[in-house]
Parts: structure tokens; C-alpha cells; sequence
């Protein structure tokens, strides 16, 4: 059976080293968490996975890396120093501060509905709940005292304060002098490295309409209420596609990025069952969103939320910052001249006109998307023995262990130097981190590798060695399946072969 709660992945996280509260030793530090051994090998491979499916097999796709710290010009002229921001009430009695949305949604069905009617709106409609909530500050507040909200923390009904917006950017000095001209951000998204590098990656490549430009990077988020595990963290990582298009042909590539990405997923083992497809409403969506639809994945205890965003930004993001480039004075109007192909502009694929492309941007976060490659690879399973075990059945491109190499016996050194001489042979196949397992207890290394998703593990015994009851299981190794539990014996000259076939 699969993982059927959060707590069930915390603990398999922190006992086989995939991830680490940050800052642990000191307390830990809310919404931030490190990757362990096991956890930046699967990272590493879910981003490996993605950008082998979105740059190498792709023709129409080139790759970025921006700078984290943006300058503030590009944050305003995006529209994020106006818009990037939650709503927040404080609790007087405990003077905890939580994100709108998410108290009222943690709440149970019944205070929602006297909250929706103490604010005049329709509970069945929360989006709508919450927008009425943020348009009547002061009726808001007497709403959710009104209502009985309760604060998660104490668990009483709580003194609200009226909710206001929080600007989620971190903000940073730049050199020595911190005034009102050397701040910068560290950016909210991948995004705007991309549009800022957009002319620069047309001019380097000659690339022409269509094609996208991908990143995989850090963006960081001050969260009013980090919470979820790694699901909702204040410094996350983003896979982001900026792909762009002539306008016209947008609606055609958003159902195309749609596609591709869905089945994407389902070979990273997230089965297309657990997806939902949300068209997010006119009302919800983002400032600079035509249309957007989010994949919402059935996660363990939180149930259906966001493992990627799919929008439609139109030419809002390349338009502003175009239109602020020529008020600034630093390149020709756009309107008028046209023919100059002003700064963030690229010639129509049939007219050869300078126009503003639309974008199409399939934006997942790392962290959610490891959360749930972890959610469908764990299994519980009953032996025939009747003893249970607990294993990751991940795909083996993903695994962060591809093969586990274990001489039978840790103080016999004929069988651990061959062990080792076959795990450098197989390191050197590329196939991902192969781990000489020299603990000395086979039986213990099985499980532990059943439960770190390790596909095969291969063992050096003494009849591998000439030293055991069989002569001919001389030179041969036993290759055990983490899913099966089968064991074949596999003579040591074919065991690259043999494993290259089943891990390609």
C-alpha cells in the first residue's frame, strides 16, 4: 500500500537521509529545509529528468541559467512589487500571523460558511469568500472573530486583526552603502531571467518563432506560513519553461504544453489518476494570465494541490518590460518604429514584422515534485514470511542509488577488493551513483535498500570467489530485483551488459 500520510514520508526522509530540517542543530528555521546523501541524488535526477525532456529532446529549446539577485527595475516593471503579495491577519492573543486563505480554508466547514455570510458572500465559492474578505478589511476582521476561527497554533478562538497585504520578496542590499538606490531582490520566480535574457538568447542562437527558452533555478518566497513539509517553503526550486509563440497560436501550444507535461509526469511514476486539471477562473488568476491550468496532485493528508502551473501570459511580461525599456529612453518606441526591431521584439514567423510574443509557461516546482515521486513510489508490502516491508519502488532513472554492490562478508578482503573493482567498473558505465554497500549483514542492506528505492543490488559471496560449495558459480554474482525480489546468478564478465539493459 502506498504512503497514506505525511508523516509516514517525514520519517522515511530524516531516518534514510533524503532531507534535513535547516539549520537543525540551532532550533531549525521555518520554511527552509536541506537535502541529504539520498535526497540531492534524487533531486539531481527528477531536474536531470526534466531538462533531458525539455532541452535534449526538444528542438526548440535552448537553455539558461540567470542570476538569483534581480534588480529592482525588472520587479517593478513585472508588476511583482505591486502584486506579489498574500494577505495576513495577526491573532492578538498569541500574536501569530497566518495567510488569509489558509487560516480560513483550515477551518472547519461550518465556521467557513458562518465567515462567508458574515461577509455576504457564497461559501461553495472560497475564492470569492476570500476576495470579499480582502475588499472589506474592517467587516472582514469582525467576521472571523464573529465566526469563531480558531488560531491552528492555540487552538482557541482567536482576537483577528484586519487583513492586509505582505509583500512576499526578499529584499537585499547591493554593496556597501544601503540606501534607497542599492537594494535589489532575490527573485520570486525563474521567470523574469528569462525575459530579460530573451534578446540576448535571439541575437546568440538566430532562434525564430516558436521556441522556449528553460531554466532550472532558486527562487525565494518570505511565505507568511510556511507549512506542508517541503510542499510550502520559503526558499524553493523552480523547472520553468518560458516558450514563445506569435500571437494567434497560443491557445494551440498552451493544449500542447498541457499534453506533454501530463505525460511527463506519468513517467516519472505519477499516474495521470492522480492528477486533477484545474481551469483556474478568470478571478483567480495571476496578473499577467490569459488562461492557466494548474495539475493539482493528490498528495498524502493534504489531498488535491498545485504540482505545476501551465499559463497563458500572453505578451504581458516582454510588452511591459518593452514599454518601460522605451519610457526609460534606453531603446526606440516600439510604435514608433517598428522596423527597428525595438528591444524585446522578434520577427513574425509569416509576416517578418517585429511583434511582441505571446508566452506559454509549464512552471513545477522541485521540491513538490520529489514530494510526490516519493508519495507514489512508497509501498508497504506483507512477505510471504509475513514480515512487512517497507520499499520505494521508484523509477530507476530517478533512483538515487542505481546499484548497490555488498561483498557477502565485510572482514573477508578477497570478496570486498572484487566488490570494489565491480563497482568501479560499473561507476564508470555513467549510469548514476553506484554505492559499495560494506556493512557486513546482507540482510540488513536488502532492506535498507528496498526501502532507499535502490533498483538491484549485487552480491559477491564465496562462491563468487571459488570458495564455496558450487564450482560453477565461480566468477558470478548474484543480482537481486528490489521490486521482485528475484535473484539471478550473472557471470561478472555480463554484469555491465546485463545492467545497462535493465537501468536504459
Amino acid at each position: 500500500m502506498p504512503a497514506t500520510s505525511m508523516e509516514e514520508l517525514v520519517s522515511l526522509c530524516k531516518r534514510r537521509g533524503f532531507i534535513f530540517q535547516g539549520s537543525e542543530i540551532y532550533g531549525g528555521l521555518q520554511g527552509f529545509y536541506d537535502y541529504g546523501p539520498l535526497g540531492v541524488e534524487l533531486k539531481n535526477n527528477i531536474k536531470a529528468a526534466w531538462w533531458r525532456s525539455n532541452v535534449y529532446e526538444r528542438d526548440d529549446m535552448e537553455g539558461l541559467d540567470a542570476s538569483i539577485i534581480m534588480h529592482r527595475q525588472v520587479l517593478r516593471h513585472s508588476g511583482h512589487e505591486a502584486t506579489f503579495s498574500d494577505p495576513m491577519v495577526d491573532n492578538k492573543k498569541t500574536n501569530k500571523r497566518y495567510r488569509l486563505d489558509h487560516l480560513v480554508k483550515d477551518q472547519k466547514a461550518d465556521v467557513v460558511a458562518k465567515v462567508a455570510e458574515g461577509i455576504g458572500a457564497d461559501a461553495s465559492n472560497f475564492p470569492a469568500v476570500i476576495a470579499a474578505l480582502n475588499a472589506n478589511p474592517s467587516q472582514a476582521s469582525e467576521a472571523l472573530r464573529a465566526a469563531g476561527v480558531r488560531d491552528p497554533f492555540s487552538g482557541e478562538v482567536g482576537e483577528w486583526t484586519e487583513p492586509k497585504p505582505f509583500n512576499m520578496m526578499f529584499k537585499t542590499t547591493i554593496g556597501p552603502v544601503a540606501d534607497d538606490d542599492s537594494y535589489g531582490y532575490l527573485r520570486p520566480e525563474t521567470a523574469q531571467g528569462i525575459f530579460t535574457n530573451f534578446k540576448n538568447v535571439v541575437d546568440s542562437t538566430s532562434r525564430r518563432l516558436p521556441f522556449g527558452i528553460a531554466q532550472i533555478g532558486k527562487a525565494f518566497r518570505n511565505e507568511i506560513t510556511p507549512r506542508n513539509f517541503i510542499f510550502r517553503v520559503r526558499e524553493l526550486e523552480q523547472m520553468e519553461i518560458e516558450f514563445f509563440c506569435a500571437p494567434g497560436t497560443d491557445e494551440e501550444w498552451h493544449q500542447h504544453w498541457l499534453d506533454r507535461r501530463l505525460a511527463w509526469w506519468e513517467a516519472q511514476g505519477v499516474p495521470r489518476s492522480k492528477i486533477e486539471i484545474l481551469d483556474v477562473p478568470k478571478e483567480d488568476l495571476a496578473h499577467y494570465s490569459k488562461r492557466t491550468y494548474d495539475l493539482m496532485y493528490d498528495y498524502p493528508t493534504l489531498g488535491h494541490e498545485e504540482i505545476e502551473g501551465i499559463a497563458n501570459r500572453s505578451d504581458y511580461d516582454l510588452g511591459s518590460h518593452t514599454k518601460n525599456q522605451a519610457e526609460l529612453g534606453l531603446v526606440a518606441r516600439v510604435e514608433e518604429n517598428l522596423d527597428s526591431v525595438a528591444k524585446l521584439t522578434i520577427p513574425h514567423p509569416e509576416t517578418n514584422k517585429p511583434v511582441v510574443p505571446f508566452v506559454i509557461e509549464p512552471s513545477a516546482g522541485v521540491d513538490r515534485a520529489l514530494l510526490a515521486v516519493l508519495s507514489e513510489a512508497f509501498t508497504k508490502e506483507t512477505l510471504d514470511n509475513g514480515n512487512e516491508r517497507i520499499v520505494l519502488k521508484l523509477k530507476p532513472h530517478l533512483a538515487p542509488i542505481k546499484v548497490a554492490v555488498i561483498p557477502l562478508a565485510r572482514n573477508k578482503p578477497e570478496l570486498v577488493d572484487l566488490a570494489r573493482r565491480i563497482k568501479s567498473e560499473l561507476q564508470g558505465l555513467g549510469l548514476g551513483r553506484i554505492l559499495l554497500e560494506d556493512s557486513g549483514n546482507i540482510g540488513k542492506a536488502y532492506r535498507r535498500h528496498d526501502e532507499v528505492g535502490t533498483p538491484y543490488c549485487v552480491t559477491v559471496d564465496f562462491d563468487t570467489v571459488g570458495k564455496g560449495e558450487d564450482a560453477a558459480l565461480t566468477d558470478t554474482v548474484t543480482v537481486r530485483d528490489r521490486d521482485t525480489l528475484a535473484q539471478e546468478r550473472v557471470k561478472i564478465s555480463d554484469l555491465s551488459a546485463h545492467l545497462q539493459g535493465k537501468l536504459r
